[in-house]
């Protein structure tokens, strides 16, 4: 076999490797692999990356069959995550999640401590992954009080676990763990950060999307449909008589009727690319891209038949016993003179049309550019 870093050929092994080279080129060869596994490692962006690029980067230098870094979830159970690299294909009979208690792998977890398989025949828990591996070595990869996972490397060979061969593979693991830490605690902060900013997106009351991301979102679809020259449509949804609602049955009766209506406005939405948002009070935006007026004019009038098809009780509507809303419709084309607001004041004022003719129905505006019909 060559040998990773001065690229002769061996002949007695790991153990007699160490001998010839002392103990100087042993550390020196140790260190350039852990400044390697830490250069590696922040190269990855994601936490599957980084595992990955530790594992290449092991069975690049150092002449192990196969390497593979196997993480726990955050209770330490069960195994969730594995990623590998080697000569050999590995192929586990069973595959994630797996319980602590089953394999040599579960066995370095529940013990706490390295497990040395030599003859892997002979191990009534290894769990074989390729005919042709002969022994294992896995270390459990802790950072401070926290176990993240295990190390697990396999030979080819009967004896190459030597004890100079494993105390290299003890100082990688310590590595490995800081790196896994890192990764995960940057990775948390990512989730918790993208979960904030869902937050900041969300309507607190409905659940749906907010006036902030409805703003953002129109501004998007605005330049995009700019650009293609294709229609953009706004459904401004109003529950009709919702003060003399919340005098009679109480906010928290109103709010729920909110709720109602938003659940079902995002149930009637076929496309991912439609956004139900919570406009302000008990109004409600749909942004349709890509509709035209006919197309906008339908789903308007079946929300509002939907709505009265709910039936939710409204004692003191000038309209009707339940619960109905008046909807304001308008389609354009985005012009390069204009701005989104254009598609607001028109979809407006056709609210405000809508609720001067009665309530209960829909109206449809026209604006500049025209409409497609």
């Amino acid at each position: 076999m060559r040998h990773p870093a001065t690229g002769r050929h061996d002949t007695g092994g790991p153990a007699t490797r160490g001998h010839r080279q002392g103990a100087r080129g042993e550390r020196a060869t140790l260190t350039e692999i852990l400044a390697e596994v830490s250069a590696e490692a922040l190269q990855g962006e994601t936490l599957e990356e980084v595992l990955q690029r530790i594992v290449d980067c092991i069975t690049r230098h150092l002449p192990v069959a196969i390497a593979s870094i196997i993480l726990l979830n955050e209770e330490g159970t069960h195994f969730v995550q594995e990623v590998w690299a080697g000569k050999l294909e590995l192929d586990l009979p069973f595959g994630m999640p797996w319980p602590v208690e089953r394999g040599a792998a579960g066995r370095c977890v529940r013990a706490g401590e390295a497990q040395l398989i030599a003859d892997v025949e002979c191990d009534p828990d290894y769990v074989p992954g390729n005919p042709h591996v002969r022994s294992e070595y896995i270390l459990p990869i802790r950072h401070r009080a926290r176990l993240h996972g295990v190390l697990n490397l396999e030979a080819t060979q009967a004896d190459f676990f030597a004890l100079e061969v494993r105390a290299m593979f003890d100082a990688v693991a310590s590595q490995i763990a800081g790196t896994i830490h890192l990764a995960r605690v940057v990775r948390e902060l990512e989730l918790a950060n993208r979960k904030l900013e869902q937050l900041s997106m969300s309507d607190g009351l409905t659940g749906i999307a907010n006036r902030r991301c409805f703003d953002q979102r129109l501004a998007e679809e605005w330049r995009r449909h700019l650009r293609d020259g294709r229609p953009l449509a706004l459904l401004l949804v109003d529950v009709d008589c919702f003060k003399p609602l919340n005098d009679a049955c109480g906010h928290l009766y109103g709010d729920e009727c909110l709720r109602e209506l938003a659940r079902l406005s995002s149930t009637m939405v076929e496309r991912d690319d439609v956004l139900v948002a919570r406009y302000g009070g008990e109004e409600l935006a749909l942004l349709l891209p890509g509709s035209d007026q006919r197309e906008a004019r339908r789903r308007a009038e079946h929300l509002r038949r939907r709505v009265e098809k709910l039936a939710l009780a409204h004692p003191t509507s000038s309209v009707a016993p339940h619960v109905t809303v008046s909807v304001g419709v308008c389609a354009m084309r985005p012009g390069e003179a204009q701005s989104p607001d254009a598609l607001i004041d028109a979809a407006d004022r056709a609210l405000y049309a809508a609720k001067a003719r009665g309530r209960n129905r829909v109206v449809v505006a026209r604006a500049q550019p025209p409409v497609t019909t």
